[in-house]
């Protein structure tokens, strides 16, 4: 392969250091801003190249030895593990901005500022209560290699105290997936996913490999027979797990969604009522949850000490597991559960005087967004877990009158790059 010698002057979303060589822009895993580095060539397109780091000559004061074994060890798991927890939220600032500004329009002149991205809470290590696990040919369990279905046993920083426990040693099909997840009580659950078709594995790409429409149609071939129903084993505990924001409770499937991080289904919550209640939202409010799955946001407006009072919630996702939830958990609320899309689901809905849009990491798209300014809600707070799909939203809002009035970003996932991103917009 061949090997670079580069000066790392950036930070691109998506976790990459951002370097030239012979006037191309390179990306390079493994490398922050300011430090040299040996990095070999994973990709070379026309305008841009990838590569990753091998050696670090001249490092950053900002690096530090890994946090994460199982990332050190090549797992494609926590990519910013050898930051300091400081300095990767430092970066995802940075990154937060820059999509904002070049995709969504928010340039330096836009007010208010691009916030700060904030920890959920103080540790960067013990915060996942949820994860997946692959099972290789030969029955050995643990995360997919970076880039390759090769599996790494090493265990992950991330999950919470007790959640890998002997987990590899657990008798599981080989070519399946394992569901683990932490309940509310402390209690473990572990399902089995049945092993996917041939055609669906995962596999390493060839570095520099085919591009273009032929690539693309495998890659979404791959992608739909990977999200088609499998066969689900209970191995330990139930096929349930208790979880819990504030006084509410909630079952939800061990292989549904739910939020990986223990503290982030009531930090989002909180968000979200104080950038309503600071948008001057006030009075009895009808309220729209869009993608409101087992309806965590539903539940904190409904519950919620603020100036405005929910009077009805139209509760809207595809997840017919997720609604279930949503309806037991939300019984004593005025909360009515809808299944289907949410552009054709929410035309025969009653206007809204508040929005929660909560798409999916692909945004909401021109059509939801048009769908909701259509409707003209006094307020729509819109979340995102992908940066540029979260800026290319917000920029169809302004584009149609709505102005972000508030923000705030959080380390979703600890010593990674990834962001979840929160707005409060409203008309004028």
């Amino acid at each position: 392969m061949t090997e670079l010698d580069l000066a790392v002057t950036g930070y691109a979303n998506g976790g990459l250091g951002i370097a030239r060589h012979n006037g191309r822009v390179v990306f390079v895993a493994g490398a922050l801003p300011g430090e040299r580095v040996r990095a070999t060539l994973t990709q070379e397109r026309t305008s841009f190249a990838r590569a990753s780091v091998v050696d670090v000559v001249d490092a950053s004061p900002h690096r530090i030895d890994p946090l994460c074994p199982a990332a050190a060890a090549g797992a494609g798991c926590c990519d910013l593990s050898f930051a300091t927890p400081d300095h990767a939220r430092e970066l995802g600032t940075r990154a937060l901005s820059d999509v904002l500004a070049r995709i969504g329009g928010f340039g330096d002149r836009h007010r208010p500022l691009p916030p700060h991205v904030e920890a959920l809470d103080e540790d960067p290590t013990g915060w996942r209560v949820r994860t997946r696990l692959a099972v290789d040919p030969d029955g050995t369990i643990g995360l997919r290699s970076r880039g390759s279905a090769e599996i790494i046993a090493v265990p992950c920083a991330g999950p919470v105290d007790g959640l890998l426990d002997g987990v590899g040693g657990i008798g599981a099909a080989p070519g399946a997936e394992l569901v683990v997840a932490a309940g509310a009580d402390g209690r473990r659950h572990i399902v089995e996913l049945a092993p996917v078709p041939a055609g669906g594995r995962r596999g390493g790409g060839r570095p520099g490999g085919r591009s273009g429409p032929d690539r693309r149609r495998r890659a979404q071939r791959s992608r739909a027979v990977r999200s088609a129903p499998r066969a689900e084993r209970v191995i330990e505990g139930e096929a349930q797990v208790d979880q819990a924001v504030g006084e509410r409770r909630w079952r939800i499937p061990v292989t549904g969604f739910w939020q990986a991080h223990r503290s982030a289904p009531g930090v989002y919550s909180r968000a979200a009522v104080d950038l309503l209640a600071d948008a001057g939202v006030t009075g009895d409010v009808h309220v729209w949850d869009l993608y409101g799955g087992a309806g965590v946001f539903s539940g904190a407006l409904c519950d919620a000490d603020a100036p405005f009072t929910v009077t009805s919630v139209d509760l809207v996702d595809t997840d017919a597991g997720a609604l279930v939830a949503a309806q037991v958990a939300l019984a004593d609320a005025p909360v009515t559960a809808h299944r289907g899309g949410v552009a054709e689901t929410v035309a025969g809905l009653a206007r809204p005087d508040l929005v929660i849009s909560d798409p999916p990491r692909s945004g909401a798209g021109v059509d939801v967004v048009d769908a909701i300014v259509g409707a003209r809600p006094r307020a729509v707070v819109h979340v995102g877990c992908d940066a540029a799909a979260f800026a290319r939203d917000l920029g169809r809002f302004a584009s149609q009158g709505y102005r972000v009035r508030a923000w705030r970003a959080f380390d979703a996932f600890p010593m990674t790059h990834h962001v979840e991103a929160m707005a409060v917009l409203s008309p004028g």
